[in-house]
């Protein structure tokens, strides 16, 4: 047994587990009786604000709470899973260990309380949006058309599906891969409500979606931590100290991301002036408070805990500490449910513009060369990303060189070359004018699935990863190394980089968003806008990674293998570009001709531009990845050279000498025959 092991008589584990149940249910009532307490000072007025009939006291109370009884549910399911997952050391053969599928199967009760709190949340909202009674919403033909035609219900229940999936699946789930997906799967279990509410709407929603995006994921992923955190150290569970310390490092991320983040949405939706002198400003800043005492006191608590930890000792001051820690995160659970029922400054000021409205902001003019290169509205979601990517990199860079390693810096140029492409996709004029023209929107695409890819492949981000972190030594738990290693080698890689498979969703996924009805859609959603950027970029990793990337991959493909599915993919590339020039018909004509553009009248001539840059854009990676290919292979070709005069010195050219000696035995048999 490790050393950081800590076992208990069952008796003392069975009355410390019991202790932290009623922690949680405890904490779960309080955040509960704040969110409805605040909701009755803070929101009492919102439906008149708003000119909406008001739905009566069961629904202006019973929301918050069954609001808080759903996140609550789920904040606990999510935290339960990322200790499953990353936090307590799995198996060598795979399977989860015994504090980890006791922390899936908690994680599963969770979800259970998500589902039932999701489902509460679905009548509710349709009432609460309608102006009606929640009784009069029950009928089922009535709760089922609001559902169709309002949002917000129709995310919750959304949610409520995932949560019930959830709940299924982790009563069966017995290995760490699969752990891992109940995880992710969790995540995107919060997504369909990020992408409703007051964030989603009105001016800027833009920069409020991605915030909140941030923030609520932060606070998923911390107090659920911390929750399941106190239940593996009621359980007596192994690797205390090694727990302690991973959700320590996660949370002080967690703390920083809700942090900026919060702060981002607040500005969105009130000027700084309005912190103190309005009821959403006094909620604003009494959960600032909050978040600051947390952080610091977590943090704090958890360095002197994890150092006692190492020890041998700790645990009941992880146990007593993490308890209040526990207490204060779900009261501003409930300060945060009230917040989002109380109507926010900015939407009480003067409506913003159609263009505003649909898309979060204004447009100045047409889309010139300078205002692509320099008119920036920096995106929180994928500007964000290149420069954590970069910074990344470069800091496992500087890890090799102080330990005297050499890193290539050809391949730390690309890798910033890649990142510096989506930055400026996202982040620049190109950007802000993608959600508006269709023109600039296919340079976006381009830039994103056949350019950025091609560069951070050449990168070679996971050979670096592998060459920073150390594998772990036996009989230690797996660490980053390893759950890399694992998922390149997962059938989910293998899958996705077969070169079918990899070439349908890299040329097939043109097609079937652009001509099956899936842009139109999308084009009105914001959350839709942002998971078209994260398919463009992956299925364009998925493609080139094999091809050309410097990286370990779960196939080998030869030479021509490699060469075939560049030539494979360009025709199909010609034929969308083609298609869409000669197309009579406007891919999302509502939308365009509703943002009502002075300075854009042609939509079609606009859709022709777009498709001819998709027909050109194409050869231009065509000539890096040939390029690559060529160089590779010359490299291959010298390394392979080298190698051969490396084996002749050590053996005395043995090889050689045998050869010669083959030739020489064939020539005499050819003389005496």
């Amino acid at each position: 047994m490790p050393s950081e092991t800590v076992r208990e008589p069952a008796r003392d584990r069975r009355t410390t587990s019991t202790t932290v149940g009623v922690l949680v249910v405890t904490a779960g009532v309080l955040a509960a009786l704040i969110a409805a307490a605040l909701t009755a000072l803070s929101a009492s007025g919102s439906y008149a604000v708003y000119g909406l009939p008001d739905p009566g006291p069961v629904t202006h109370y019973g929301l918050p709470v069954v609001r808080v009884i759903a996140e609550s549910g789920a904040v606990v399911c999510i935290g339960s899973l990322l200790l499953a997952a990353f936090g307590i050391p799995a198996k060598r053969s795979g399977a989860l260990a015994a504090d980890g599928y006791a922390a899936v199967r908690a994680a599963g009760w969770a979800a259970a309380v998500w589902c039932v709190g999701a489902a509460l949340v679905v009548p509710f909202t349709a009432a609460d949006a309608t102006g009606k009674p929640v009784h009069d919403v029950l009928s089922t033909d009535v709760l089922f058309g609001l559902i169709d035609a309002l949002e917000e219900p129709k995310a919750w229940a959304l949610t409520a599906l995932v949560a019930f999936v959830l709940a299924l699946a982790c009563r069966v789930v017995l290995s760490w891969g699969w752990a891992v997906v109940l995880f992710g799967l969790g995540l995107a279990g919060l997504f369909p409500v990020i992408a409703t509410g007051h964030s989603a709407a009105g001016g800027a929603h833009d920069i409020a979606t991605n915030s909140l995006l941030y923030h609520l994921f932060g606070a998923a992923l911390w107090v659920g931590g911390l929750i399941a955190l106190l239940a593996h150290a009621a359980r007596g569970g192994s690797w205390l100290a090694l727990v302690t310390r991973r959700f320590s490092a996660v949370a002080l991320v967690c703390w920083i991301a809700m942090a900026l983040s919060g702060v981002t949405n607040a500005l969105v939706r009130m000027a700084p002036g309005q912190l103190f002198g309005t009821t959403y400003g006094a909620l604003v800043a009494l959960k600032i408070a909050g978040l600051v005492v947390l952080g610091v006191f977590g943090f704090l608590q958890r360095r002197r805990a994890v150092d006692r930890l190492e020890g041998g000792a700790g645990r009941a001051e992880l146990l007593r500490l993490g308890a209040v820690e526990a207490l204060v995160m779900f009261a501003t659970i409930g300060v945060a449910v009230a917040l989002g029922r109380t109507p926010p400054p900015a939407e009480l000021g003067p409506v913003p513009g159609r263009t505003e409205l649909l898309i979060g902001y204004p447009l100045d003019g047409p889309p010139t060369a300078a205002r692509l290169l320099f008119d920036v509205r920096f995106d929180l979601v994928y500007g964000t990303l290149a420069i954590v990517l970069a910074a990344l990199y470069a800091w496992g860079v500087r890890r090799l060189r102080v330990r005297g390693d050499r890193w290539p810096v050809g391949r730390t140029v690309s890798w910033l070359l890649g990142c510096l492409t989506i930055l400026v996709a996202t982040s620049s004029g190109v950007g802000r004018y993608a959600p508006a023209v269709f023109s600039v929107h296919m340079g976006q695409h381009m830039l994103l699935s056949m350019l950025a890819p091609v560069f951070l492949v050449l990168g070679g981000p996971t050979s670096l990863a592998l060459r920073v972190f150390k594998p772990a030594s036996k009989g230690q738990p797996a660490g980053p190394r390893e759950w890399l290693l694992a998922l390149v080698n997962s059938p989910v890689s293998r899958v996705l980089t077969h070169p079918v498979v990899a070439l349908a969703l890299f040329v097939g996924s043109f097609y079937l968003l652009y001509f099956s009805g899936l842009f139109d859609v999308a084009l009105t959603q914001h959350w839709a806008h942002l998971a078209m950027n994260a398919h463009f970029l992956l299925v364009g990793y998925v493609f080139y990674w094999p091809v050309i990337g410097i990286d370990p991959a779960p196939r080998r493909l030869p030479p021509i293998g490699k060469v075939g599915m560049v030539f494979a993919s360009m025709p199909f590339h010609a034929f969308f570009g083609i298609a869409l020039m000669m197309s009579a018909t406007v891919i999302g004509s509502d939308f365009y001709r509703s943002l009502d553009l002075p300075w854009l009248t042609d939509l079609l001539g606009d859709q022709r531009l777009g498709g001819g840059l998709a027909w050109a854009s194409g050869e231009i990676p065509l000539v890096v990845v040939m390029l690559a290919l060529l160089v590779q292979w010359s490299r291959a070709d010298s390394r392979q050279a080298r190698r051969i005069d490396r084996k002749a010195d050590a053996d005395g050219g043995a090889e050689l000498a045998a050869y010669n000696e083959m030739l020489r035995q064939l020539a005499e048999d050819d003389r005496g025959r």
